[in-house]
């Protein structure tokens, strides 16, 4: 049974009481690109089963994928990448037990932001 003399505060926290932190958003965005990935996997299987099918199919395929709707997904799916391997990096590390103090986790989700960008755009350079 409920406590009726709870008055009018919040039951939990959340979003409107707290700042977001460094370490509480690369944790939603880690599961975000996780999830994102699968747009990118999904083009590029559809890109080679249609140039397995035909030659319609891979123009048509091959179009979308070649535009620059389908250049901005796949620069995202490039960063994408990168991100969630850093991220997991990271939690190897803390599985580790290292790295577990606020200063070092905080410096943890800099080098997963700083060195995922760093990452797509010498990727991008090199190809």
């Amino acid at each position: 049974m409920a406590d009726v003399n709870r008055g009018n505060r919040p039951l939990s926290p959340h979003l409107s009481i707290y700042r977001p932190q460094l370490n509480s958003i690369t944790s939603i965005l880690t599961r975000i690109t996780g999830n994102a990935l699968l747009i990118g996997a999904i083009l590029i299987v559809w890109w080679f089963v249609a140039a397995a099918t035909s030659e319609s199919a891979f123009a048509t395929a091959n179009s979308v994928i070649t535009s620059w709707l389908g250049d901005l997904v796949m620069f995202g799916s490039l960063w994408a990448l990168w991100y969630h391997t850093l991220a997991g990096v990271r939690h190897l590390i803390w599985d580790n037990a290292a790295m577990l103090d606020l200063g070092s986790a905080e410096k943890l989700g800099w080098a997963v932001v700083i060195g995922s960008v760093v990452l797509t755009i010498l990727t991008v350079l090199v190809i």
